[in-house]
């Protein structure tokens, strides 16, 4: 790997969340600095202290109590706990441990102010939540000092510049770009790690902005991209992305290979995996991008490939589940070359703010069938009711009426629509196994079949099309 010049690493919660795994994490930063001239680190916060600052603050906008007071203590007492594992030096642990208990001030004074103030906005939301990534990034670059790996903390404030879309911010591209290699270049160039911190960033007027779920891949992703990096490592607590869930499958295995579509496929339907927003820059930049388990360093663990070209003889590559959904049908012999009646449906729908992760229409267009959360199903029913109330009355609508629960389950794989016999595999397992199939869709990527079972089928049909993964 002589060849090699800049590397990001994205290290999650789970690899900073105790002493073991700092331990880990800094062995694999000292390995991996024999490789890569040039490393870049992307962390999250310590495991748990994201959901500490978060209900502290909406405790202080209720008014109830002093939470915040208790949620402030367990913070300094985890992030002191590391410090006193690893650092020996009075000088050195009273440094770090005043700059740890000023940024936990500040989150004290923001949750007062909330308080005082009985709400919190999404702006303020931001800087609360940003605490636990802008104490782990002073703490692991004073871990590494202390074992004389030459690291430097840096907020990613100064780096990736957004809109002023609180909780769900966009970054500027170009001003990133700029900002960017304006401050890390020279940290690199003197041989120092940056320690960046994952899922927050900045507008224009320099307020701390987050980027929304997977904000830390998606930090990592955005730095690979402008610098630009050869390769970004997503470390993790799993062996990469798994064949499906281990703990209801326990013969998955880690997929060596995925493209983005893929990864987009099983992220949609329900796999714990990288989100597509969070990796298209490096996608979209053509950077190599892998899933690796802090824990066991040595496993390959899963690349990510912008297109699978020699992976399209249809194999199936995972199945994954979406738990706790209904069917909603709207039929109607009237609905019959009518136009606007899908539309309709979905717009009443949209006014819920329900999503919809599956839509099957039969030919004949007298029904369209389509799957909701069942904590949405009402209140959709409702609306659907509201909006075709005239054609309900003429009977042009028969009925609008949901199926008990259901499970929707999706066999993964490139090019399966171009493979003969897949559909046929798939349901002649499921048929062995007698788990019906209520509905079936199959999108134009190519990569995904997805079928709806009772739920009380669910894992029966899972761990059944497991079989199928070769």
């Amino acid at each position: 790997m002589s060849n090699k010049n800049t590397l990001v690493m994205k290290f999650g919660g789970t690899s900073v969340g105790s002493p073991k795994a700092f331990e880990q994490t800094i062995d694999i930063i000292r390995q991996t600095q024999k490789d890569w001239s040039r490393l870049v680190v992307v962390i999250s916060a310590m495991s748990g202290v994201t959901d500490l600052l978060l209900n502290s603050a909406e405790d202080a906008a209720n008014g109830e109590g002093n939470y915040y007071l208790e949620a402030s203590k367990k913070i300094l007492d985890l992030h002191n706990s590391i410090i006193n594992e690893f650092i020996h030096e009075a000088e050195k642990k009273k440094q770090i441990e005043e700059e740890i208990e000023q940024i936990v001030e500040v989150f004290i004074n923001l949750c007062q102010a909330i308080k005082v103030l009985g709400e919190t906005t999404p702006r303020a939301l931001d800087a609360v939540a940003s605490t636990g990534e802008r104490l782990s990034v002073r703490l692991l670059a004073a871990l590494l000092n202390s074992r004389n790996i030459a690291a430097s903390y840096v907020e990613a404030t100064q780096l990736i510049i957004t809109d002023s879309q609180f909780q769900y911010a966009h970054p500027d591209i170009s001003a990133t770009t700029n900002q960017t290699r304006l401050v890390l270049n020279p940290i690199l160039d003197d041989h120092v790690v940056p320690i960046v911190t994952g899922f927050i960033g900045s507008d224009r007027s320099g307020a701390i902005t987050t980027l929304g779920r997977g904000g830390s891949d998606y930090s990592a992703a955005l730095i690979a991209a402008v610098l630009p990096a050869d390769e970004v490592w997503i470390w993790t607590d799993v062996n990469g992305v798994m064949s499906a869930d281990p703990r209801m499958v326990p013969e998955a295995v880690t997929i060596d290979r995925l493209s983005y579509r893929e990864v987009a496929e099983l992220a949609y339907f329900g796999a714990k995996v990288l989100q597509p927003r969070t990796i298209r820059p490096v996608i979209e930049a053509g950077i190599n991008l892998r899933v690796c388990n802090t824990f066991n360093p040595s496993h390959r663990g899963t690349q990510i490939v912008a297109d699978n070209n020699h992976d399209q003889d249809g194999k199936v590559k995972a199945v994954t589940i979406i738990r706790n959904q209904q069917l909603i049908t709207i039929e109607g012999r009237g609905m019959l070359g009518v136009p606007g009646v899908a539309a309709r449906t979905f717009s009443a729908v949209a006014s819920t703010g329900t999503s919809v992760p599956l839509i099957t229409q039969a030919s004949s267009e007298q029904s369209i069938c389509f799957a909701v959360p069942t904590s949405s199903t009402q209140r959709v029913i409702d609306s659907l009711d509201d909006e075709f109330q005239q054609e309900l009355i003429r009977r042009d609508i028969d009925r609008v009426w949901a199926t008990e629960e259901v499970a929707i389950i999706t066999v993964v794989g490139s090019g399966m629509r171009n493979t003969p016999g897949i559909a046929g595999k798939i349901f002649s397992v499921l048929g062995d196994n007698k788990v019906n199939v209520i509905a079936i869709a199959q999108g134009s990527s190519e990569v995904s079949i997805s079928l709806v079972v009772d739920a009380n089928d669910s894992e029966k049909a899972l761990s059944s099309l497991h079989q199928l993964i070769c």
